[in-house]
């Protein structure tokens, strides 16, 4: 394993860097990575090699984690090309996206006190969020268009923040 900590996560993993990626290639990847840095391995070793270990251990974890998630992955592309997606600060959005956020939420009010019009909801939003990852795949992939990459990051974080709230309303009933 390369012990470069100035290379990009896909580099660490040996995949090639694209937000089409292969989850078993990565699974794999991280599952050989980890087991070649984790700190037990370094039991005998110096203190600062000891150290090194476990900041490569922490640093295979958290290559692992972003790549694993769409959502991070798109965003941790975005970063490496000089893009901020701005999502703390920057809520412009289509007004189509906006009235269906608008729809959403009046659906998820409206199910709150039932578990399986809460799951269907969740459903469908699962559905949704899949088409925007195919739009983020073919903008990041295909056309390198990092401009509407950035809208649908910010699209698919309000598509979470609404899966969050769907999953807190379902919480709260089982509870």
């Amino acid at each position: 394993m390369n012990h470069d900590f100035n290379q990009d996560f896909f580099s660490l993993f040996g995949l090639p860097r694209r937000f089409a990626i292969d989850a078993a290639g990565l699974d794999a990847a991280w599952r050989a990575a980890a087991a070649q840095v984790h700190p037990d391995r370094y039991a005998a070793s110096s203190d600062a090699e000891k150290r090194s270990a476990l900041m490569l251990a922490t640093r295979v974890n958290e290559a692992y984690q972003t790549l694993k998630s769409p959502l991070n992955r798109a965003r941790y592309l975005l970063l490496l090309s000089g893009v901020d997606t701005q999502e703390e600060n920057n809520t412009r959005m289509p007004g189509d996206f906006l009235m269906a956020q608008m729809e959403w939420r009046e659906s998820i009010d409206d199910a709150r006190a039932n578990v399986d019009a809460l799951e269907s909801l969740s459903r469908r939003l699962r559905a949704e969020v899949k088409d925007l990852q195919a739009e983020l795949e073919t903008a990041l992939d295909a056309r390198a268009d990092l401009d509407a990459a950035a809208i649908l990051v910010r699209k698919l974080r309000f598509m979470e923040k609404l899966d969050q709230e769907i999953g807190d309303a379902i919480g709260n009933l089982l509870d």
